[in-house]
């Protein structure tokens, strides 16, 4: 993941207009807003849904239909913690119960150090969980230390980007 830019109405156009010719091109276009400014912003549904010749409700649907699009500027870093039956099977909510005892943190209850928790259903990483997503990487065979370093990690990137 790119450190997101702020929003310029100029780049989404860019990045609107490169993915407007694809099959189902709402998504890849929502994805690619979403990369480079880490949130689809307000004024992109109107640029998107006059571009795909779509009504506003239809883009601002897909945008709240879809938990990962985000509406705001993100306020620090998130890790995607999976939480879907084989990270389960795995140890996963007694990986996320220690984190939130032992850091402070309430899973997908906001920000802490910076650092937002929130559940993912499925990392696509079965045989290796419990895992968790940061910054494009993914973390598999997740123990209660890995995960406590790997919060501290995106607490110091965290702090790095204020």
């Amino acid at each position: 993941m790119t450190v997101p830019v702020a929003w310029d109405e100029n780049l989404a156009n860019e990045l609107i207009n490169e993915r407007s010719g694809l099959e189902g091109a709402m998504l890849p276009i929502l994805h690619a807003l979403q990369e480079k400014f880490g949130y689809v912003d307000s004024r992109a549904v109107a640029i998107v849904a006059n571009t795909l010749n779509v009504s506003r409700a239809e883009v601002f649907g897909t945008i709240s239909f879809y938990h990962d699009f985000k509406r705001q500027p993100p306020l620090g870093r998130t890790i995607k913690l999976c939480r879907a039956e084989a990270c389960q099977a795995r140890g996963a909510e007694e990986l996320a119960a220690h984190l939130e005892k032992s850091e402070g943190v309430q899973i997908d209850g906001g920000y802490h150090n910076g650092v937002r928790v929130e559940t993912a259903f499925c990392l696509g990483n079965c045989a290796l969980g419990p895992n968790a997503l940061f910054d494009g990487e993914l973390f598999g065979k997740l123990d209660p230390q890995s995960l406590r370093e790997l919060f501290a990690a995106a607490s110091r990137k965290a702090g790095a980007r204020q």
